[in-house]
């Protein structure tokens, strides 16, 4: 006689994986500045670059999510601006069943892993397309950016308590 096994039944619940899955990957706002040409295209190309990176999330309903990743370079000789590149590369994900704490480190990390190499693509593109040489994106660690991101608001809020506590 066959007996039923339960426990693994009630593994199989415990063991039930979240979904996660790319939707859509679509630019949001793309834009290319020159403000100091042609006379910038005259000088020594010594360029300073500046990059900035941010990344927003909102839900839309339905496990649905978007997420704007913004990348701005600019590029600076001496006081002028040779050219200002912002991307807002953005998607729309699927995130269902983990945990509300674990939806906000993806939002935060892997979705902007999975936009970071279209933003990048695109800003290589605008900027040889703006007559400059290229000028590739170093590869970006967003785990790491939201661990420090993550430590500067425990500090914050140790902060707050401290000075409230006195």
């Amino acid at each position: 006689m066959a007996e039923k096994d339960t426990n693994t039944e009630a593994g199989a619940e415990e063991t039930k994986q979240g979904e996660f899955a790319p939707q859509k990957i679509y630019i949001k706002d793309l834009s290319f500045e020159t403000p100091h040409s042609p006379e910038i295209f005259t000088e020594e190309w010594k360029p300073a670059v500046n990059m900035n990176l941010g990344s927003e999330a909102r839900p839309l309903g339905d496990n649905l999510y978007e997420v704007v990743l913004t990348v701005t370079v600019t590029v600076t000789m001496e006081e002028k601006t040779a050219y200002l590149v912002e991307a807002h590369q953005a998607g729309i994900f699927h995130i269902d069943g983990f945990p509300e704490e674990i939806v906000g480190r993806m939002v935060a990390t892997v979705c902007p892993n999975i936009l970071f190499p279209f933003a990048r693509e695109h800003v290589a593109d605008l900027i040889t397309r703006g007559g400059f040489p290229q000028l590739l994106l170093a590869p970006v660690n967003f785990e790491a950016l939201y661990q420090q991101q993550q430590m500067q608001e425990q500090n914050a809020a140790a902060s707050a308590e401290t000075e409230t506590k006195h």
